[in-house]
């Protein structure tokens, strides 16, 4: 008999283990980003509070200042229509007491159809006093009385009450309503700087003349002025405490108005606390919760910052 065969080895070989790969380099948007320094944290939080009052100040100006022209105009027309229906509507530079009439005060009603405009004249021409609509020169008469008057409104900003009287020409008529009645007047002339103005009223006549910017809106680049004399008759001019040497310098045609600007140092701080007081709140009660109490504060915040630094703009804006 034949030796048996061998038999053949069928024990398992494990493969070669794999070898480790290089971990691949994470893209860049995707790296974990280094902490900013307390000089980025500080830059950071300081363009936010200027973009912050930037908007407020675009909205304030260009569509809340309209709101808050239409809210006065409502009160101004309230108040005046009383004072007309019981007779003690002011003529002069005096109230009815005899007392000095306050900035901001109602004397008189504008009717311009041709533009639509149906304005109260408030007293006081400064650019505080041209938010509420137009104003009356304190060194002029009222309109209607003998000699010149004055009044000035906006353009753009508040209602824009004469972005149009550009648009008025010669011969086309309009009113004012005051205490002395309805006082008729007719267009001369619109002019420019430069230009040559009509000769001033003798005894008897009464000249009217009204101004705003001239200009693309919110970038105005001078004065521009529509002379119209009474048709009516004249009424007796009231006394006047307020000479053009003695009339301040925020009352003139395109002056700005510095007297508020404490007020503005104080809605700034109101502002900071309360951007303060939001990072603290974020830190220890979370976002949602800031959110909610926070974004009223820091609104109203933003807006009394916009209307101080609207005051110091041009008053025929």
């Amino acid at each position: 008999m034949s030796a048996p065969t061998a038999r053949r080895s069928t024990a398992y070989t494990p493969p070669p283990a794999p070898v480790p790969r290089m971990p691949r380099r994470l893209p860049r948007s995707l790296q974990p980003l280094a902490p900013l320094t307390s000089g980025q944290v500080f830059s950071r939080s300081a363009l936010v509070v200027v973009a912050s009052l930037i908007f407020a100040f675009a909205l304030n100006l260009m569509l809340l200042s309209h709101l808050q022209h239409a809210v006065a105009q409502q009160q101004l027309s309230d108040s005046y229509r009383a004072q007309l229906s019981a007779g003690t509507a002011p003529v002069s530079e005096g109230a009815f007491d005899d007392t000095l009439l306050p900035d901001g005060a109602p004397v008189g009603i504008i009717e311009i159809p041709s533009l639509g405009v149906r304005e109260v004249i408030v007293e006081g021409s400064s650019s505080g006093d041209t938010t509420s609509g137009p104003a009356h020169r304190r060194d002029t008469v009222l309109p209607g009385q003998e000699g010149l008057s004055i009044v000035m409104a906006r353009a753009a900003a508040y209602g824009g009450p004469f972005s149009r009287i550009q648009e008025l020409a010669p011969g086309e008529e309009f009113s004012v309503l005051t205490g002395q009645g309805l006082q008729e007047f007719e267009v001369i002339g619109v002019r420019y700087a430069g230009d040559p103005s009509p000769p001033n009223p003798i005894a008897g006549e009464s000249r009217l003349i009204l101004e705003t910017a001239r200009g693309p809106a919110f970038i105005p680049s001078g004065t521009a002025r529509v002379d119209a004399e009474l048709v009516s008759d004249a009424q007796p001019a009231g006394a006047r405490q307020t000479a053009y040497r003695t009339l301040p310098t925020e009352d003139l045609e395109m002056a700005t108005d510095t007297s508020t600007v404490w007020a503005l140092v104080f809605a700034l701080q109101f502002f900071v606390v309360a951007e303060i007081a939001a990072v603290w709140a974020y830190r220890r009660i979370g976002a949602q919760k800031v959110w909610i109490v926070f974004v009223p504060v820091m609104f109203l915040a933003g807006l009394l910052v916009a209307d101080q630094v609207t005051r110091l703009l041009p008053n025929l804006l």
